[in-house]
């Protein structure tokens, strides 16, 4: 097999220096290109495959000359996808030992962005969103252990999935830091990221972190609530600032509902990757060749990995429990949001301003992406709008772990509601593809007026069985509200009146998954059940009623309009 040179990651030229056309997708070609299966799901499709994944009899460099080895097996992955028919074009520049958020960081140059090859591509799988978003290849492989597989996707218009941790095997991948390293997919569209996902996944049993893993495949509710940091920041950077506040809108759009969430114990998590002796393990995956080879290693890579060396194993078990601790804090986060909601990188940096200061500005493309493989979560980057300058920016969508295809299906749906063209090609998108989820369940809405309503006492029995928070209303004028006496919690009665003698109670409506309301409505006390209340815009839903019986010695707080208002005008 024969390597052609143009546009490749181990040339000299560089796009900055001149000739972008030369270094179009900065892919190191096969030619022949390695041709898979004659049939398959994947069939007539080509791709290519970032430069730390072994393809057998191509060198395999990591973006380090002296680290070159010529495997004599394809990785895992590589053989999956062209069992399935695919195609293989040829391997892509990255950040030395995928170390890095930017694609500069590499002897064989840096990788421009495909929309200004003043700016940079993002890292560290810049050649695979490069060749990608210039339309050389049909889909590509990256990695991912801190957003290497969605930064460069985010800044270049395309697709980047970040499946969960273990669902494709690493084995035939070089490690960066193997016990939260993901292959990652680079498409130009949700339903191609989802075809080869379907294909590349699989357990591995001589992959040491390989999981069996049941992906949900149902649909997020058609109400969903997304989380979105209290406080975002863009670091100067106003039109990714403005950008994102456009994506929420197109967000609720949707059907989504926005809940602020409080962001430190995830900017906590994030700051350990390479702030604590989880750093370790970045030395370790290399530790081989780097003692050996230190001189070979370009800063600031080769200052990140030494850096490994100082800490003990005590120090890495430190660090692993406050990792544990952080990951607890911030799973509270989930009863509240269906997803997360966050930019894929809050900036745009030109090259120039990267080689100035590569640390700082790498660790602020990070922002959003660091704690996703810490903490077990998915994730997947889709495009969103471009910015008033021309560049890209995008939005991912971050779910716990399993919520791969949940992400897909509303991830699809955003993005072909943008209107955006594919890339930097200019081409439009297709037509949406047909994803692998079941319907969605049964649901049922339930009327609350009382200690059910959010944040009081009891809301959390429809929290636990999946409810989510569709309306805040009112009934019709034909009820009265009453405080039940020696009622713990303590709870409302609401009765039906005559329209001349009632009034409109503040409600909430919640829909539930049908399999578990009859738990819930078991949990209801006499004399409280469930009947059918008249709401204000003359529908009706199955709420709260009291039995009349129950009133003698209730106090009459219809006048104060709901029961919110009630305990609000109890003394502290």
């Amino acid at each position: 097999m024969m390597v052609h040179e143009t546009a490749s990651p181990r040339g000299e030229a560089s796009a900055i220096d001149g000739d972008v056309a030369a270094a179009r997708a900065w892919i190191a070609r096969i030619d022949p290109p390695l041709a898979g299966a004659a049939q398959g799901p994947l069939a007539g499709l080509r791709f290519a495959a970032k430069d730390n994944i072994d393809v057998a009899g191509m060198p395999t460099t990591a973006g380090c000359p002296a680290f070159a080895r010529t495997p004599a097996a394809h990785a895992h992955v590589v053989q999956r996808l062209l069992d399935a028919g695919a195609c293989l074009a040829g391997k892509t520049n990255l950040d030395q030992f995928a170390c890095g958020l930017n694609g500069t960081r590499s002897p064989y140059g840096a990788v421009p962005n495909s929309f200004d090859a003043r700016y940079v591509s993002g890292g560290s799988s810049s050649g695979s969103a490069y060749a990608v978003a210039a339309g050389e290849v049909d889909f590509a492989l990256g990695t991912d252990t801190a957003g290497s597989g969605r930064v460069p996707a985010g800044l270049n218009n395309i697709v980047g999935l970040k499946p969960s941790r273990g669902l494709i095997s690493t084995r035939g991948v070089v490690p960066a830091a193997q016990s939260v390293d993901c292959v990652s997919i680079f498409a130009p569209t949700v339903g191609l990221a989802v075809r080869v996902l379907r294909t590349a996944m699989g357990f591995d049993a001589e992959d040491p972190y390989a999981r069996r893993l049941a992906l949900i495949e149902r649909p997020l509710p058609a109400r969903f609530r997304f989380g979105v940091p209290r406080a975002p920041r863009f670091f100067g950077d106003a039109l990714s600032a403005a950008a994102f506040e456009r994506s929420l809108g197109q967000m609720q759009a949707l059907g989504g509902t926005p809940v602020a969430i409080d962001y430190a114990p995830l900017a906590e998590a994030a700051a350990l990757l390479y702030d604590s002796a989880l750093v370790a393990e970045r030395y370790a995956a290399v530790r081989a060749f780097f003692d050996g080879n230190e001189d070979a290693v370009i800063e600031p890579v080769r200052g990140i990995l030494a850096d490994g060396r100082r800490y003990s194993a005590a120090d890495f078990v430190d660090a692993r429990t406050r990792l544990m601790a952080l990951g607890q804090r911030a799973g509270a986060m989930w009863e509240h949001i269906d997803l997360l909601l966050v930019p894929t990188a809050p900036a745009h940096y030109t090259i120039e301003a990267m080689r100035a200061a590569p640390v700082a500005l790498n660790r602020n493309l990070g922002e959003y992406t660091n704690f996703v493989n810490l903490l077990d979560y998915a994730a997947l980057s889709v495009p969103a709008s471009l910015r008033g300058d021309g560049l890209p920016f995008g939005i991912t969508l971050i779910g716990p772990c399993g919520s791969d295809l949940q992400l897909a299906e509303l991830g699809q749906r955003f993005h072909h509601a943008t209107g955006l063209t594919v890339g930097a090609t200019g081409r439009p998108l297709p037509a949406p593809e047909a994803l692998p989820l079941v319907a969605p369940q049964p649901l049922v809405k339930i009327a609350v007026v009382g200690a059910h309503l959010s944040g009081m006492p009891l809301n959390g029995q429809l929290v636990e069985r999946g409810a989510t928070l569709v309306a805040r209303t009112a009934t019709a004028p034909q009820y009265r509200l009453y405080a039940l006496p020696g009622t713990v919690p303590p709870k409302p009665g609401l009765v039906r009146v005559p329209p001349a003698q009632g009034a409109a109670i503040a409600i909430e409506v919640w829909e539930m998954p049908l399999a578990h309301y009859g738990s819930f409505v078991s949990l209801i006390p006499a004399p409280l059940g469930i009947g059918t209340l008249a709401l204000a815009d003359g529908s009706s839903v199955q709420g709260f009623l009291c039995e009349g019986l129950a009133l003698e010695g209730a106090e009459d707080i219809t006048h104060l309009g709901g029961w919110r208002r009630y305990i609000e005008s109890l003394p502290a």
